[in-house]
């Protein structure tokens, strides 16, 4: 073993790295407030059944089907009919619709899992439906939805690796990279193994502490 290939490289793996990392936040922002919409309009039982059946079809074709795949027809396939973009923002395109069907689900089950009367005696007490949902549902339902929710975006952060068929130098093409100019395969993906796992591990650490206060703050 010869771990000075690393060494040699670390700069470039951490420029790569960073590229994970900033592609990673930037979808699962995107992916959060757009499971925050599709989640509140299918958590309405009087929603229209058009809007319903669209956002039905959406999710199940995106948990449906493999994110490589998706990522391919966004930035392959839709330049053919004059839809043309960058790989930055394929990528972050697919990332964002992938991760947001199944976190719509997730905010859905949230907001589903307040009891009805709460929101029947916040009309009587005279509260709007946006007034019910930001003061009274949202943060019951965001209590019960922050674990799933963080969990998605540790998934997130592995799946960014997919994003290496854009051509675009994140971690894992930065050790295809160093590998097809060293052969050193087996410290290459071993480093990047680390790297993902540390990565995952801060975010499983700070999801304990956000739930932690979110506890708290509820006790009182």
């Amino acid at each position: 073993m010869n771990f000075q290939v690393i060494l040699d490289n670390l700069p470039y793996i951490l420029s790569a790295a960073f590229i994970t990392i900033k592609v990673t936040i930037i979808s699962f922002i995107l992916s959060l407030i757009l499971s925050f919409i599709i989640g509140t309009l299918r958590s309405e039982k009087n929603n229209i059944k058009s809007v319903d059946f669209i956002l039905s079809f959406y999710i199940e074709i995106f948990r449906g089907t493999p994110l490589l795949i998706q990522l391919f027809f966004i930035y392959y396939g839709l330049p053919s009919i004059g839809i043309n973009m960058s790989s930055y923002t394929a990528a972050i395109l697919g990332l964002s619709l992938n991760n947001a069907a199944y976190m719509s689900e997730i905010i859905r089950a949230g907001l589903l899992s307040v009891e009805k009367g709460q929101k029947e005696a916040s009309f009587v007490l005279g509260y709007s439906r946006l007034q019910t949902l930001i003061h009274i549902i949202y943060p019951q339902a965001i209590r019960i939805a922050v674990p799933p929710i963080m969990n998605s975006f540790s998934t997130l952060l592995k799946e960014s690796s997919l994003i290496s068929v854009l051509a675009i130098t994140e971690l894992t093409r930065s050790g295809q990279l160093i590998y097809t100019r060293t052969y050193r395969a087996f410290e290459i993906y071993l480093f990047l193994g680390i790297l993902y796992f540390s990565m995952t591990y801060i975010v499983s650490l700070l999801t304990k502490k956000i739930e932690k206060n979110i506890n708290i703050a509820y006790s009182k």
